[in-house]
């Protein structure tokens, strides 16, 4: 029997750690998560307030104070923090994206810190090639100093300290500036930086011995009445945003953490530009351009706020998108529709203000609101044949409240319309149109109609029978001549006689002409697909007008081609007046006819003109 010898299992491999290209690592971050080189100096004040805050939950009464000095290419910071051990800044600083607040006993409290991911002093290396940090642990007092140095090729020491090196709990870090980086290390550069990203800090923050924290904050300090609340809030949005705002909203959501105010721009701006805000973590500056913060609605505010509940993203430059963000940007969203709804029942002067800029705005809330819809529908403004006028008072005037959808549509028979007692809103501007739809929703009785081409000549005047026999002729041939371009020819009778002809069609019409013209320069296959789509849709048509005396001595002529000529300029002049864009075709038509009127004119004699 043959014995068998068992084989030894391979070896386990040895397990091997990540090789960090420090340099490589900070051209990452300076290039790409971070804006600017200046959150360096936003890293370090915010490890000094959460050193703060973590020493603070142990020992209440503890000091609370950050000092900056900077002066030739240097930069030393001090803190009266927890502090570190010489164990604390091995498994700490010498580990990339570690940090303390992830220790036992603070991951609880961990809300009540500014940073969130461990990056730490890292950042500084964006402006620095050395980094010295002393430390001194309040947690065991009996510890020596420890020293940490590190520079940028990723090499660092760590050693002790005599104890008078440090006498008391806290940290120090000294920043050497790297080649090029020195003017983020002058004292007028930190001293700026630090009071954009400190001033709400509640801690006694100070360069050299000039305090940067102003507090309360400027939404928070008590005033003697609204007036001077207004007017300091005024400068307070100069100082930060450059603008002086046609009013300011309170933005205070107990709840959400959240404390500000939004400033109301004083111009007009587009809806499709990106609003950009200031938003405070826990007093720290997190970001000046957050876009998310409030609805896509509420363009026509600037705010600046403070939160204890959003999240930062990575950067710790923008907001992270969740359910939070979400409920505070309904939350916001509801403050200032309530300011809206309060201008209207108590301030209707300074309403009016803001709607003869924002008007846009709020018709794009009123949209989706029907409560903001009935509260704003005796303000707000629409193009009408009345004048301008709300949407209230118009139809108070007209038992029938026709709209049209297009600009171009209102202006070729507005004139007309009018004339005739037909109320008449210009739909065409944004929004416009689906308010007006929306309106017997929070009016009831009201009725809304699209105003097309047969309603408007339904209100025009017959001409007599026998009047209109007697043009047969004239008629026959106007029709001749604009049939090729899909467009019919009628005689009516209407006001404002100083109108000739009103060209009339809809968009079933133009949908049509579009269909016809591309039918006829489409090869045979498309020919007969798009000619397989022809529509039943009435043509456009020229109404001409009976009672204008142009029309009467037009309609006299007994020369074919002269009247096709007349008709022709007829045609364009009404096109022109309802400023519609012309095609190739109406320009061709116009040309034709401005040439052909100048040849009749210059080669008929007075004498000819009498005998005919």
């Amino acid at each position: 029997m043959d014995s068998q010898t068992s084989q030894p299992s391979p070896a386990s491999p040895a397990p091997h750690s990540f090789q960090v290209d420090l340099r490589g690592l900070v051209d990452l971050l300076s290039h790409h998560l971070y804006s600017s080189p200046k959150v360096y100096l936003r890293e370090l004040l915010q490890n000094a307030v959460d050193a703060i805050t973590a020493r603070r939950a142990e020992q209440p009464d503890a000091p609370a104070t950050v000092r900056l000095h900077a002066a030739d290419g240097t930069l030393r910071v001090e803190d009266s923090g927890v502090g570190l051990t010489e164990s604390d800044v091995h498994s700490l600083l010498a580990t990339i994206g570690r940090s303390s607040k992830r220790d036992d006993g603070i991951q609880a409290a961990r809300s009540d810190f500014l940073g969130q991911f461990g990056i730490g002093l890292l950042a500084c290396f964006v402006v620095a090639e050395r980094i010295r940090v002393v430390s001194r642990s309040a947690r065991t007092p009996d510890a020596a100093p420890v020293e940490w140095t590190a520079t940028d090729d990723g090499s660092y020491t760590v050693r002790t300290l005599p104890h008078e090196a440090r006498p008391e709990p806290g940290t120090t870090v000294h920043l050497v500036a790297r080649a090029g980086a020195g003017e983020w290390l002058t004292e007028e550069r930190v001293r700026s930086l630090a009071r954009d990203f400190g001033a709400l800090l509640p801690y006694d923050v100070r360069v050299g011995d000039e305090a940067i924290a102003d507090l309360p904050a400027p939404w928070d300090r008590p005033y003697p009445s609204p007036a001077t609340r207004r007017v300091a809030l005024a400068r307070h949005c100069r100082e930060l945003f450059g603008f002086t705002p046609l009013d300011s909203v309170e933005l205070n959501v107990p709840l959400a953490g959240v404390r500000g105010v939004a400033y109301v721009l004083p111009t007009a701006v587009s809806p499709a530009q990106r609003a950009s805000h200031r938003v405070h973590l826990k007093g720290m500056l997190l970001t000046e351009r957050a876009e998310q913060l409030l609805p896509d609605w509420a363009f026509f505010v600037r705010c600046v706020l403070d939160t204890d509940s959003l999240r930062p993203t990575a950067s710790r430059e923008s907001l992270y998108e969740d359910e939070t963000l979400a409920a505070v940007r309904e939350a916001l969203g509801e403050r200032i529709r309530s300011w809206l709804t309060g201008l209207a029942a108590g301030d209707p002067e300074r309403l009016a203000a803001f709607l003869s800029v924002h008007h846009l705005g709020v018709k794009s809330l009123a949209r989706h609101d029907k409560g903001m819809l009935r509260t704003m529908l005796p303000w707000l403004p629409f193009e009408t044949t009345d004048g301008r006028l709300s949407l209230e008072e118009f139809a108070q005037r007209h038992p029938v409240v026709h709209f049209t959808r297009t600009v171009e549509e209102y202006r070729q028979v507005a004139p007309i319309a009018s004339a005739q007692g037909i109320g008449v809103v210009n739909g065409g501007y944004t929004y416009d149109s689906e308010l007006v739809e929306a309106l017997p929703s929070v009016r009831p009785g009201s009725v809304v109609a699209e105003l097309d081409a047969d309603t408007v000549t339904a209100h025009l005047d017959a001409v007599d029978p026998a009047e209109e026999l007697a043009l047969s002729a004239f008629l026959a041939a106007a029709r001749v001549r604009l049939d090729p371009l899909g467009c019919d020819v009628s005689l009516r009778a209407f006001h404002p006689l100083s109108v000739p002809a009103l060209h009339l069609d809809d968009r079933a019409a133009r949908h049509e002409q579009a269909r016809a013209e591309a039918e006829e320069q489409a090869d045979d296959l498309w020919a007969g697909i798009l000619g397989s789509l022809r529509g039943s849709a009435p043509r456009a048509r020229l109404v001409l007008n009976h009672l204008n005396p142009l029309i009467r001595r037009i309609s006299s002529l007994d020369d074919p081609e002269l009247i096709g000529t007349a008709t022709e300029s007829l045609y364009g002049q009404a096109l022109l007046m309802a400023q519609r864009p012309l095609r190739p075709a109406d320009s061709a038509l116009l040309n034709r006819a401005f040439i052909g009127l100048l040849e009749w004119a210059t080669h008929t004699d007075p004498g000819e003109d009498d005998r005919r």
